[in-house]
């Protein structure tokens, strides 16, 4: 009843299409339209790249199915790792991942520890107010995932806002934050990452964990004891981008960047890809 999966993959792809082709994709004016080449030299940010021919991509890797590690080879992979193989190769660099985490993301920005985040960042305005973001990647919101059986109980902000029900999140992110503001009256359990969550639900240690709609999917694929709750229905909407440090010319490549790609729908193929792998 609840893991109609196929069903609601159709929704959430058809919205996350929709996004890439009319609302997430706007045009540059005549001044905006710069190629990579002819402004290399009128970047802090590209004069570094290509000083040491690296594109440095920061990821938190425990975010399905945009970056995560594969277990038996410690790589990063997943939509963002591959998207930032193809930036670089776009620039005609080579592409260097450095490990961050959503309690150090904007410090680790501030810090120049990388050049752009890559991971599934939402774009909000507390980060917007010390960094830039990209054109949006995709559109999602948050949902819930709890065992199958508590699917019904938990399909509500209210029935979730309740003493007795233990929420489960990660430090540091946009699933603290909804958690803390939404569900003042619940168990809130405070996990020390976000790949840990799954099993913890399944083994009956925490109740429900909100996050967003496309992991909610991926998850319950992953864990067949977990089902995703309303996930076409979510409890907000918001977009993705890719965070960046606040230079102008280097926002304006990587958004011409990201407008080709949307073109040739390339991360909806990505998308694509990384939910077979989980089915």
């Amino acid at each position: 009843m609840f893991k109609t999966f196929d069903h609601y993959l159709k929704i959430l792809l058809f919205t996350i299409v929709i996004c890439f082709e009319i609302g997430c994709s706007p045009k540059l004016s005549n001044s905006e339209k710069y190629t990579v080449n002819s402004i290399e030299s009128g970047s802090d940010i590209l004069n570094n790249i290509y000083q040491k021919q690296t594109l440095r991509v920061g990821t938190t890797g425990d975010f399905k199915p945009f970056s995560y590690i594969v277990d038996s080879t410690g790589n990063y992979t997943g939509i963002d790792i591959k998207m930032g193989k193809d930036l670089a190769k776009s620039l005609g660099v080579k592409v260097e991942f450095i490990e961050t985490s959503w309690p150090t993301l904007m410090s680790d920005l501030m810090e120049n520890k990388f050049d752009i985040g890559m991971c599934g960042v939402t774009i909000t305005p507390k980060r917007k107010k010390i960094s830039f973001f990209s054109i949006p990647v995709y559109s999602s919101g948050k949902a819930a995932i709890t065992r199958d059986e508590n699917a019904l109980k938990y399909n509500s902000i209210e029935k979730i806002n309740n003493k007795e029900v233990r929420v489960i999140f990660n430090p540091g992110g946009t699933n603290e934050a909804f958690a803390r503001a939404n569900f003042p009256k619940a168990t809130l359990i405070l996990n020390e990452d976000n790949l840990s969550i799954f099993q913890k639900l399944v083994d009956n240690e925490a109740d429900v964990m909100v996050t967003d709609a496309i992991e909610t999917l991926i998850q319950q694929q992953i864990h067949k004891e977990l089902a995703a709750v309303n996930p076409n229905a979510p409890f907000n909407s918001f977009d993705f981008g890719y965070l960046l440090p606040k230079d102008t010319v280097f926002k304006t490549v990587v958004d011409n960047w990201l407008l080709e790609k949307k073109k040739d729908s390339l991360i909806i193929k990505l998308l694509y890809k990384e939910i077979d792998k989980h089915q």
